[in-house]
């Protein structure tokens, strides 16, 4: 049994011989060196874009469900037509009256046209049809003004909300209330500007103008056929399943769907959406971690030739040691064990250098990486894949250092 003095001396020796060939050391560590650093960095910059995608997911609100039409897969279209499938308002009126566990809930719909304030005109911009609901279900906040109310949706009223970012591009003056701007071929009254939200979702920028009308109204621009979503607000997070079961059951009973058909829409909460990504997120981790990860091997064929000219320049030497009473498996291990260090030290140096890439990540604009770090698991996995290159690499010069004959190593000039 090998006592615990040869692994420390074993150690100390490996660490000598790395300083008494430090640059051959450095470019023989520089596969493990380039592939630790590439590891830690592909992660850090997924782990911190997850950390930001989730954070905005939160923001968002776990106590929402999302409900839009959906054309069961498998299923011929024309069994499914679109005037079926579709949202229809009375089926929103009928979920707001007949879902206890739903709060509130309003359609979403959204039109591009032109909007234009005095000589200027924006082109193709997003124009969306709310009801009153949509300042709770977004938890979007008035600045100036007022949010609409009842009337403004029963009367199909043409009043509108502004966002900063369409103040700003229409040359709206910062409390834009009471201005009046044209969208599409209509006047419309500017009552209040809400708040804007800097979105980041899967690392692009989404803010951008935002214009509101009331959903009646929006109704009043498209025709019978027009497409819409819904968001309702939850009573509390507890009771997703029965909201969602609820608003099931609201709709199959108004589209008249028997027990073996389909859905013909789709009701999910944002705790879904949560899983979903980190389930994705987990596989883009590993199949990026293990793209880069190649380079590991890279680095292992390195080590494997550098200890093959380390034992065949060390053969007087292993020679000596054997005919002192060295036994092979003392040899082995010694080998072995350089290889190893030489491999941990390259890991090290490649696990600060992702650190400092991981915080250059932060400082670059507009990417969405400010969370961007490298996590315990991915530098203890960083040491494991080095320590695993070394063995599996390090194992072949060992092995033929261990099985050399002592006399003629000690002839070997």
């Amino acid at each position: 049994m090998i006592s615990p003095a040869f692994w420390w001396q074993a150690i100390k020796l490996a660490l000598s011989q790395i300083r008494a060939n430090i640059g051959r050391s450095l470019l023989t560590a520089l596969g493990i060196i380039v592939g630790v650093a590439s590891v830690t960095t592909v992660i850090a910059a997924l782990d911190g874009l997850k950390d930001r995608v989730l954070t905005e997911f939160e923001t968002f609100g776990a106590n929402r469900l999302l409900i839009f039409p959906d054309r069961p897969d498998g299923y011929p279209r024309n069994l499914y037509p679109w005037k079926d499938v579709r949202l229809k308002v009375e089926e929103i009126d009928a979920i707001a009256q007949h879902c206890p566990s739903v709060r509130v809930v309003t359609p979403i719909t959204s039109l591009k046209t032109a909007v234009q304030h005095g000589e200027r005109i924006l082109e193709g911009i997003s124009v969306t049809g709310i009801r009153p609901a949509w300042h709770e279900t977004e938890n979007r906040s008035i600045l100036e003004g007022r949010p609409f109310n009842s009337i403004d949706e029963e009367e199909a009223r043409q009043v509108c909300l502004l966002n900063d970012d369409a103040i700003r591009e229409l040359g709206l003056p910062a409390d834009p209330t009471g201005e009046h701007i044209i969208i599409g071929a209509r006047r419309y009254l500017v009552v209040g500007t809400v708040e804007t939200i800097q979105s980041m979702m899967l690392g692009i920028n989404t803010s951008s103008a935002e214009i509101f009308i009331p959903f009646a109204m929006a109704a009043r621009l498209k025709d019978d056929d027009f497409f819409f979503r819904a968001t309702a607000m939850i009573r509390s997070p507890e009771l997703a399943a029965e909201a969602e079961s609820e608003v099931r059951f609201v709709l199959r009973k108004m589209r008249g769907l028997d027990g073996d058909e389909p859905d013909t829409f789709e009701v999910a909460a944002i705790d879904q959406f949560i899983d979903q990504f980190k389930a994705l997120a987990a596989g883009i981790t590993a199949i990026a971690g293990g793209i880069v990860g190649i380079s590991l091997l890279v680095g292992g064929i390195g080590i494997m030739n550098i200890m093959l000219v380390s034992v065949s320049e060390r053969t007087r030497e292993i020679g000596l040691r054997k005919a002192v009473g060295a036994t092979p498996s003392a040899v082995l291990m010694q080998f072995l064990l350089e290889a190893v260090v030489l491999c941990l030290v390259g890991g090290a140096v490649g696990v600060l250098i992702g650190e400092i890439l991981a915080i250059g990540l932060t400082f670059i604009p507009d990417a969405g990486l400010d969370q961007a770090h490298v996590p315990l698991w991915a530098i203890i996995m960083s040491f494991s894949f080095s320590a695993a290159v070394g063995v599996i690499f390090g194992m072949f010069p060992a092995i033929k250092a261990s099985r050399l004959d002592p006399i003629e190593a000690l002839r070997h000039e």
